[in-house]
């Protein structure tokens, strides 16, 4: 399986509480919800067509617990979306629970790294990561991701979690994808294309 990061970004990398006001206030984040209002029909367009192409979540513990808290509340069999995310099968990357209730969800235990690399094994459309910080960056040090699907809403926020830290692996990307709605949110996706290659734009002597 191809594994996939969707992440909701502001324009200068925020990824922080995109879609609650308290549903991620460490570090006395106070911008929670910010992504709502550019969630327009087209957005939610492109989010069912992703999650149509998932054959299973990734997800760290906070992000399990807010799906887990939403989805299952959603029972109309008419609602395509909740009905695959909740029949989908999940994987939890947590150090402190002990159980997930989640229709179909499992919890990983031991090297998260050496777990997804098994699941990446086997057959298999998309693993796709939502949110989860820093499960996401867990598998970017470990050179895992293969695809990502960022979506930029235009605002800058100048504070909270980056999906890219100081430090992050280098690598090149390729964009293979680009779609915008009528909010201006751009939502563009990449592949990973090798190691960074560097050049000079200086005169020759």
């Amino acid at each position: 399986m191809k594994l996939v990061v969707q992440a909701d970004l502001t324009l200068d990398g925020v990824m922080q509480s995109p879609g609650l006001p308290e549903e991620d206030r460490s570090g006395g984040f106070d911008h929670g919800g910010w992504l709502v209002p550019y969630a327009d029909d087209v957005f939610q367009e492109m989010r069912g067509d992703s999650i149509r192409a998932a054959d299973g979540l990734l997800l760290g513990r906070k992000t399990y617990e807010i799906f887990a808290g939403y989805w299952p509340r959603i029972t109309d069999p008419d609602n395509e979306i909740a009905t695959m995310l909740n029949t989908m099968p999940k994987h939890v990357a947590s150090r402190t629970l002990d159980t997930v209730e989640w229709n179909n969800s499992r919890l990983i235990k031991g090297d998260v790294a050496e777990a997804v690399g098994k699941l990446k094994s086997q057959p298999g459309r998309e693993l796709q990561v939502y949110g989860s910080i820093d499960l996401a960056q867990t598998l970017m040090r470990h050179d895992l991701v293969d695809e990502y699907r960022l979506s930029f809403a235009p605002l800058v926020l100048g504070t909270g979690k980056r999906l890219f830290l100081e430090g992050a692996v280098p690598a090149a990307m390729r964009l293979t994808d680009t779609k915008k709605t009528s909010t201006g949110l751009v939502s563009h996706t990449y592949e990973r294309a090798g190691k960074p290659e560097y050049g000079s734009f200086a005169l020759e002597e």
